[in-house]
């Protein structure tokens, strides 16, 4: 198991430019298994989740050519349909989360597809029911297999799957992904109400969009999708990863440095600024770049009648869950109080019993909620040894060793390879001191 040596406590200073987000890649990448037409992504980012979807679909028979870093051509011409009905695919999908994705192009071209309970982030439940609803919506049944010990999912079997209208119980981005995906080679229309609206999901719609499939409605949570009866080729671009932009928005503020993050897509980042200068963070856009300059302190908002700052994920526009592990190592070396409301997920907070041990004032309210009272510099973290339990809780724990006094060290950081590429080399250009042993 690989592992963080992090030396805290230096200034960074210089640019960096975020990857391709990682959640737009699995979407998009699963897409290609829609046509038998060549596909080409740019901007991938090659991190592990990526690359293990890549060599998932490279075992079903999908040729994969690599141009050059992080474009790559894609051709799901000749799939192996007894691989991906065989207990070996089954067990790979288990072990990648973003193997969720490639069910529904799966159904809707092939008329069959396994639904293994897919691993990931230890990070609590996280349900398929939307997913599931979804596709039998269109007419899918849904079995389970004994042997296998997964779920089969079939389209009925003397036609197609059925465009229908539907309305989703929770606004769950793989599940609009995966729903729409399926829709797109369904007979007619299909109306899904409370769709995700995050901009992974109309980046994957302007891409079947080119691969020739009609969508009303895109970037609002009723989309309507025109099923094809098959879909052609394209060429797509994969957004900037807004996560590796907030987290380098919190990483200045921590380490009370001056840096610059290069083409952010900003009007893609929604309400993730604002959110960042709520905890007192100045910020300046500089065409498609942001200035962080370095601040003496770091000051949080109250609320308008003067009570403690609430921050809460919640669906698109609003602010993503990702980011609120950052958020809350961040306040704790700001100058005020602020409770940190994750409301998707059960466990994501727990990591914060290693920042009590570096000397942050938090109080865990229960499994969804934080109270952080803010050091404001004065009584700077101390160094710890950790284990990254998931991505997000990984990426937190390593910019509050980069802030600490002394020499911290994380372990399990193939959870953070999962999301961040390169992450320790990057950062060792801005100044960071980080070795990879």
């Amino acid at each position: 198991m690989s592992t963080f040596i992090i030396e805290g406590g230096h200034k960074l200073n210089g640019n960096i430019e975020p990857q391709g987000a990682k959640n737009e890649a699995l979407q998009v990448i699963s897409a290609v298994l829609l046509t038998s037409e060549p596909v080409t992504i740019s901007n991938v980012p090659e991190i592990l989740d990526v690359r293990n979807l890549i060599e998932l679909l490279q075992g079903m028979g999908v040729t994969v050519q690599r141009h050059k870093k992080g474009k790559y051509t894609f051709c799901a011409a000749d799939i192996n349909t007894e691989y991906i009905e065989s207990r070996e695919f089954i067990t790979k999908s288990a072990s990648l989360r973003g193997s969720v994705l490639v069910v529904g192009p799966l159904l809707a071209r092939f008329g069959k597809a396994y639904f293994a309970k897919p691993g990931g982030d230890k990070i609590g439940r996280r349900k398929i029911d939307t997913h599931i609803f979804g596709f039998e919506r269109l007419g899918a049944t849904l079995s389970y297999d004994e042997i296998k010990k997964a779920y089969l999912l079939e389209t009925p079997k003397y036609g197609n799957l059925k465009g229908a209208y539907m309305l989703l119980d929770e606004a769950s981005v793989t599940g609009t992904a995966n729903i729409i995906m399926a829709a797109a080679l369904a007979e007619g229309k299909t109306t899904i109400y409370n769709a995700a609206c995050e901009p992974y999901v109309q980046q994957l719609c302007r891409m079947l969009v080119a691969m020739g499939l009609r969508i009303d409605g895109l970037g609002s949570n009723l989309v309507t999708i025109h099923g094809q009866s098959q879909l052609h080729g394209a060429a797509h671009t994969i957004l900037p990863d807004m996560i590796e932009v907030g987290s380098f928005i919190g990483m200045a503020a921590l380490n009370r440095s001056s840096i610059t993050i290069k083409n952010v897509s900003y009007d893609n980042l929604g309400i993730i600024p604002d959110s960042f200068k709520r905890l007192g963070i100045h910020l300046e856009r500089r065409e498609d770049d942001i200035f962080v300059p370095e601040q003496d302190c770091y000051e949080i908002e109250t609320a308008l009648d003067g009570s403690i700052l609430n921050i809460a994920d919640a669906p698109w526009p609003g602010l993503t869950p990702d980011l609120l592990s950052v958020m809350l190592v961040v306040a704790t070396q700001c100058r005020g109080s602020v409770l940190i409301h994750q409301k998707m997920f059960e466990s994501r907070l727990f990591f914060v019993d290693r920042l009590i041990d570096m000397g942050a004032q938090i109080m865990l309210c229960d499994p969804h909620r934080a109270v952080v009272i803010g050091l404001d510099h004065r009584f700077p973290l101390r160094a710890n040894n950790m284990l990254s339990p998931d991505i997000r809780a990984g990426i937190a724990m390593l910019l509050a060793a980069m802030s600490a006094k002394g020499v911290s060290e994380i372990g399990n950081i193939n959870q953070i390879d999962r999301g961040y590429e390169n992450i320790d080399e990057r950062l060792n250009a801005l100044g960071a001191c980080i070795t990879r042993k």
